[in-house]
Formats: structure tokens, C-alpha cells, sequence
């Protein structure tokens, strides 16, 4: 009876189990839809901003080499941009007060590290062997005709006359001596690969470049060249030179024919138009046809951004173009050609800035169906001391000669070019970014997410589209809702997209965090009217201190609270963080535009001012006390074809 009764009762719970095991549980994991916790992970946009310098020379440049950067290599430049203090050309010690993001080390294709090499046994101990019998980068310069030329004018103190070579060369006035191809080649291997010894992803990104060179009649053509790839791809091929061709359009193939052979990824970045008297953003081309479609599509293909401010001068307008910018006249250089072999004529401007050229872009569009000036901005310090320094409190100039001592007041760059106190303190390069990595910072130069700084740190984000509005630009997930509903800086406004009578743009600016204040957000638009007849507007869309503009267009100035005896200044003016909401009131749907942001910060010290001050002489009277700091965006384009 007993076993009757645990057989019955041993049953029921077995049944009992079964049913529970085999029923499909209902836990909460199983009755949500499963979404990773952390929302970062959905993240798919650009949510950091990067800060770097794309056109950095070392001791490889044959220039700057020449005009006494004799010891600091590719390898000083990327352990002081990641904030290491280094000993500068002049025997000081050297710092950057924050860390960059990114550098790359662009040393000149023509001759590149010859001087170096004979000289400098950091460099001139390099194995170019390239797997034959072992032989250093010195003993192989020796065994070519040019370096062993160059040795005896080093032994005997002529250097001048390798620099009268090197400029022949680049001019192609002069019958060039070349370096071997197979021994430029392993010098490259050997830069390229420094560069993959500093890069780390992440933390910081070392990417690969050079600038090629051309002085064609005088006149700046020079583009920075820059790689997304590393050392593998990068040297397969050596650099384009000037020496091999002065016309950018050879310079455009050879960046194809990299693409083709390796598989990867290049582009050429141009930079001061203002020295190139009217060639750098011609209608024509080099030969004097007609800018074409092919020439185009070949520009707008491999130059997608613009350096528009760097220490030999800013380029986004001049006051003889913008008349009615009161900002226009900044760090303003417009004496002559890169060359200093013809004076600068006033009709030559417009072919030389940024502005001007984006309209330039827009007409030539119009005839040939494609703006071969669709560029971004970018900003960078084009130093030739291996030290990128853009802040005004801590500026290094462009060769050794123009660091930071009492002489560089009164002397010259190289004894006899440009007065050293013209220089400007800039820039940097801002980049949009999920990450720190060479392929998210190129990416984001190719679809112009970036844009340019004169040196301090602002944030800038701009935004367009038809149906933008308050509500986004003050929500909490800003960027989010309006990559979703428009388009960012860099990109384009199609007709056919079009829901309001006016695109809407969004700007959201915070200052540099140990920087000054901000005086205002602009944004500046140009079109061509039904004559092809081009024109710009400055709309003041953000004001500190609780300004407006008033009948006249007119807003009172922000005021100066610079100290000039001790180089200090107050940060109880201006804002910390500027926003607009702003749509075209002058919109024309039938009419291509373009437009930028530029940001304002209250006034500052020049570095003339701080240089003053810690050496206790006088501030010179040939440039200005203060100025006001800014920051570009690369331009939103309307167009009204598609």
C-alpha cells in the first residue's frame, strides 16, 4: 500500500517536471526585443572631434635642413605632437600645451632627405640597402652625382648654393641632377615606415604624406600628398615630385596610378593660393585652356579640402575682395609670388582665396557640369622646425630662424625672404570622427567633415537641411537627429529633396576649454546671379553678451579686454558656446549657393604681444597687438540641378 502511494506520488512530480521543462519559458530577455544595453554601440556617426596638423616639415625637407633644421627627424615631430618636450632647433626645450590627435610629417619629395642624410647620423646611418649588399643612406648618397656635388659644397661652407640648385630644380630653370629612382625609393620605405613606428590607433594617428613642390613661374602650386595607408602601400611607389612634372594634373595621375597598383587610398591638399598670383583657383589650366570637364572632375576627385590657414598667411578673403567683411584683413600676406619674382596686381585676388574660389567653383560648374572647387577646410602649420605649434602663447615660427628669441622681430626667413614678424601663428586641422584611426581621419577628409582652426580648439559642428528646426538643435541627442534629417558640413542641399522654401542650418560652437571666450558665429553664403555675376553675404547669426544687429547690418564689437603690458586678457566677455537656428531669408531655389560658418573669438594676444613681454622690448608697430582668433567650416552646397 505504502509503495502504491510513492509510485503515485513519484509519478505526479515526474509529470509535473516534464511539463515545466518542456513549456517555453517566458523570462524577460526573451519578451523585449534584444537591443544591446549601451546605445553607443548603435552609434553610426562621427561623434568626436580630432585635432592635428596634415603639413609638418623635419630635417628631411632639403629646405628646412638648409635654413638650420639640422637635427630634428620625422620621429621628433611625432613625439612632440603626442606632447613629449623635445629640444628645439635654437636649444630650448619645447612643449605643447595639449597633446595632438594626429600628424603627419610631409617633408618635400625634391631631394628628400639628402641634406640629412650627408650630415645628420641620426638619418645618414639609415639602411637603404633594399635586400642587395648593406649599404647606409650616406654611402649611397656619396655614390650619386648630386649628393657627392652637395658633400663638397657642405665641407666647404656653400650651402647657399644647394639651395640655389634646389629652387633651380623645383623651377625647372636649371637642369636637375637627380638621386637615383631605386635609392629615393628606400628613403621613402625608411619615412614611410617611421610613420607606422608612431601610429597608434586609438591614441594617435601618424599618417603617411609628403608635398610635392612645383614653383611653376614663380608661382605656389604646392599640395601636401597624404595617404590613408601605412608603410605596405604607401612606399610601393616613390613620391611625385616637382622635378617630375609641375602640372597638377600629372600629379592627379600619379595619385590613380598609386590607387591602381596597391589597392589604396590617396589624396593631394593644396595651400596658399595667396603666393601663387592668381594660379593656384585660375580658369584655366596650366597650359591656358579653359578649365574642362576632365580637369574637373580630376580636381574635385583628388582635392577634396583646402588649407586656408597656415603660418605663411590666411586665406579665406582679403579685404579687397570682401570690402564689406570688417573681418576680412586677418594675418593678411598678399606681397607677391611664392618666389618673390613678380608683385601682386589686385585682379590676381580672387583667384587666390577661399572664398572667392568657392564662387569660382560654382560658375565654372555651371558651364562644364562639375565645381572642380567643391573643397573643405582644414588648417595647418606648414612649420619647417618639426615642431607643430599654433597657439599664440607658444609659437615656434616656421624655420629655426623665426623661433622664439628677441632677433625674430627684425630678421628674416632664410636672411632674405619675408620679415619673420608677418608670420602666423597657424593651424590646426579639425576632423569628425568615430575613432582615432587613420582610416576614420581620411575618410573624413574625402566627405569634408572637417574644418579649420587658426590655433584654438573650437568646437564647431554645422548642419543643413529642409526640415531642421529649434527643437533639434537644443535636443540632447543634437547630432543624431540631424544626420538623420540633414546633411553635415562638407556636404550637399539637392532640389529634389527640397520640403520648405529655405533649407534650415544648425550651428553649435563651444570655445576652446582653456581658451578665450566667442564673439560671434557668421555664416557666410555665396551664389551667382542670373549673370553669372558672383556675390557674398555675411549673416551675423549668433551673438555673445545679448547683442543684435541692427537697422544698418551693423553689430557693436564685442570689446578688448587684452592687457598689452603683461599679455593677459579677461574672459568676462563673450560666450562660451554660441548656437544658431538660422534659414536664408535670400534663398532661390533656382540658384547654386554655398555656405560656411566662421567663428569668432573675443580678442587675444598676437604672439608679437606675449614675445614682448617675456623679453621686455618693445611691441613692434607693424602688425597688430590683438587679434581675434577663428575657426572655418568646410562649406554646405545647395544645388540646384538635382
Amino acid at each position: 500500500m505504502s509503495l502504491k502511494k510513492l509510485s503515485l506520488k513519484s509519478f505526479t512530480l515526474l509529470c509535473l517536471l516534464i511539463c515545466f521543462f518542456s513549456y517555453p519559458l517566458t523570462s524577460y530577455s526573451q519578451t523585449v526585443e534584444k537591443k544591446p544595453y549601451s546605445p553607443a554601440l548603435n552609434n553610426t556617426h562621427p561623434d568626436r572631434v580630432l585635432w592635428g596638423d596634415l603639413h609638418l616639415h623635419s630635417n628631411i625637407s632639403m629646405d628646412a635642413f638648409n635654413l638650420g633644421n639640422e637635427s630634428l627627424t620625422p620621429g621628433d615631430a611625432y613625439k612632440f605632437a603626442r606632447g613629449e618636450s623635445i629640444e628645439s632647433t635654437s636649444g630650448g626645450p619645447a612643449k605643447l600645451a595639449r597633446p595632438l590627435d594626429f600628424l603627419s610629417v610631409t617633408d618635400h619629395a625634391e631631394y628628400l632627405g639628402v641634406m640629412a642624410g650627408l650630415t645628420d647620423p641620426k638619418v645618414s646611418n639609415w639602411d637603404v640597402s633594399n635586400g642587395s649588399e648593406k649599404s647606409s643612406l650616406k654611402e649611397a648618397l656619396l655614390n650619386s652625382q648630386v649628393g657627392y656635388k652637395w658633400n663638397e659644397y657642405i665641407k666647404n661652407s656653400e650651402q647657399s648654393k644647394i639651395l640655389d640648385e634646389f629652387i633651380a630644380a623645383v623651377n625647372k630653370s636649371g637642369e636637375a641632377e637627380l638621386i637615383p629612382k631605386k635609392l629615393q625609393k628606400s628613403v621613402w620605405e625608411k619615412i614611410a615606415s617611421i610613420a607606422d613606428e608612431y601610429n597608434d590607433p586609438g591614441k594617435f594617428t601618424a599618417l603617411v604624406g609628403y608635398e610635392w613642390t612645383t614653383i611653376y613661374k614663380g608661382n605656389n602650386l604646392h599640395r601636401v600628398v597624404l595617404f590613408k595607408d601605412g608603410k605596405e602601400k604607401a612606399s610601393q611607389l616613390r613620391p611625385f615630385s616637382a622635378i617630375d612634372s609641375q602640372n597638377p594634373e600629372d600629379l592627379w595621375k600619379s595619385l590613380e596610378q598609386y590607387e591602381l597598383k596597391t589597392g589604396g587610398e590617396v589624396l593631394a591638399i593644396p595651400h596658399n593660393g595667396n603666393l601663387s598670383n592668381g594660379a593656384m583657383f585660375a580658369e584655366m589650366d596650366l597650359d591656358g585652356n579653359p578649365i574642362d570637364l576632365n580637369y574637373s572632375e580630376m580636381r574635385a576627385r583628388w582635392e577634396p579640402v583646402y588649407e586656408v590657414t597656415q603660418v605663411k598667411g590666411d586665406g579665406e578673403t582679403h579685404p579687397k575682395i570682401s570690402p564689406n567683411d570688417e573681418f576680412s584683413d586677418f594675418e593678411t600676406w598678399d606681397t607677391g609670388n611664392i618666389a618673390m619674382s613678380e608683385d601682386k596686381k589686385d585682379e590676381m585676388l580672387k583667384y587666390e582665396y577661399a572664398r572667392s574660389a568657392l564662387n569660382i567653383g560654382l560658375k565654372i560648374k555651371n558651364k562644364v557640369g562639375v565645381n572642380p572647387f567643391k573643397f573643405g577646410m582644414i588648417g595647418s602649420t606648414d612649420s619647417h622646425t618639426a615642431l607643430a605649434t599654433s597657439d599664440n602663447d607658444n609659437f615656434f615660427g616656421k624655420f629655426p630662424g623665426s623661433e622664439p628669441t628677441i632677433a625674430r622681430f627684425t630678421n628674416q626667413m632664410a636672411s632674405n625672404l619675408w620679415p619673420n614678424i608677418t608670420i602666423s601663428s597657424s593651424g590646426y586641422t579639425a576632423v569628425w570622427a568615430k575613432e582615432n584611426t587613420r582610416e576614420e581621419i581620411f575618410n573624413a577628409l574625402k566627405r569634408k567633415e572637417v574644418y579649420a582652426s587658426t590655433g584654438p580648439r573650437i568646437a564647431l559642428r554645422l548642419f543643413g537641411g529642409w526640415n531642421l528646426n529649434n527643437e533639434d538643435l537644443h535636443a540632447s541627442n543634437f547630432a543624431e537627429r540631424s544626420y538623420g534629417k540633414g546633411v553635415p558640413m562638407g556636404g550637399t542641399l539637392i532640389k529634389s529633396k527640397m520640403k520648405n522654401d529655405a533649407p534650415t542650418f544648425l550651428v553649435r560652437a563651444m570655445r576652446d576649454p582653456i581658451g578665450a571666450n566667442l564673439d560671434r558665429v557668421q555664416i557666410i553664403k555665396g551664389w551667382l546671379d542670373e549673370n553669372n555675376m558672383m556675390h557674398e553675404k555675411i549673416y551675423n547669426v549668433s551673438l555673445s553678451d545679448s547683442r543684435k544687429v541692427n537697422d544698418n547690418d551693423i553689430v557693436e564689437p564685442v570689446g578688448n579686454t587684452v592687457n598689452l603690458e603683461d599679455a593677459t586678457y579677461l574672459n568676462n566677455i563673450g560666450s562660451a558656446e554660441l548656437t544658431a537656428e538660422w534659414k536664408d531669408p535670400n534663398f532661390n531655389k533656382q540658384i547654386d549657393a554655398f555656405y560656411y560658418v566662421r567663428v569668432l573669438e573675443i580678442p587675444t594676444p598676437r604672439w608679437s604681444t606675449y614675445d614682448a613681454v617675456r623679453f621686455g622690448i618693445d611691441r613692434p608697430e607693424s602688425v597688430p597687438s590683438t587679434l581675434q582668433e577663428r575657426a572655418y567650416s568646410s562649406p554646405i552646397w545647395y544645388d540646384s540641378t538635382k
